[in-house]
């Protein structure tokens, strides 16, 4: 049998990418998840069923807009139970005193400039840069896991190499990460 490297439906999540997440992210993931179901998709079914029972179709704009957005709801349901379905969830609390980084941390780390850049190490679906949030996949990351404060390190970016020195690691509990 010849594989094509693609996941087949049938494998276990397991089998698949795995969806690292804190605490705090699978929480918002299962909320809106939760707030789809229970909430916005209920009450657009009413609009579609009011707006269908005004007559024709062609022409009503709730009913039209009304579909659209239950197909738009639809496909972030599909979305989100796919992205809850293949999470791993990991508490940065969990890793108490470590000087080393793993998923989770909050570093902080400097340039060669000796600017210095917080970061914490988070899931692909919580990344928020403007807040220094990053994904662990992330070129910035995947430099730091596994080091240890005071670890001088090499970054790829598309401007070169640079080398960067880690200054703290600290890991926080999870409402401390994302308010």
């Amino acid at each position: 049998m010849v594989s094509t490297g693609k996941a087949k439906l049938h494998e276990p999540p397991a089998a698949r990418d795995k969806n690292y997440i804190t605490p705090t992210g699978h929480a918002r993931l299962k909320h809106e998840l939760t707030h789809l179901l229970n909430v916005e998709r209920p009450e657009l079914v009413k609009v579609i069923s009011w707006a269908a029972s005004n007559g024709d179709r062609s022409e009503n704009g709730d009913y039209i807009y009304g579909k659209k957005r239950l197909r738009e709801i639809d496909r972030r349901i599909h979305f989100l139970g796919k992205r809850l379905e293949l999470a791993v969830v990991v508490d940065p609390a969990a890793q108490g005193e470590s000087d080393r980084v793993y998923f989770g941390a909050t570093v902080t780390w400097a340039d060669g400039a000796g600017e210095e850049h917080t970061v914490t190490i988070v899931g692909t679906d919580e990344v928020d840069t403007g807040r220094g949030h990053v994904s662990w996949v992330s070129p910035i990351a995947r430099a730091l896991l596994g080091k240890r404060e005071a670890d001088t390190v090499i970054l790829h970016t598309p401007a070169g190499e640079q080398e960067i020195e880690i200054i703290s690691v600290r890991y926080q509990t999870p409402d401390k990460i994302i308010p």
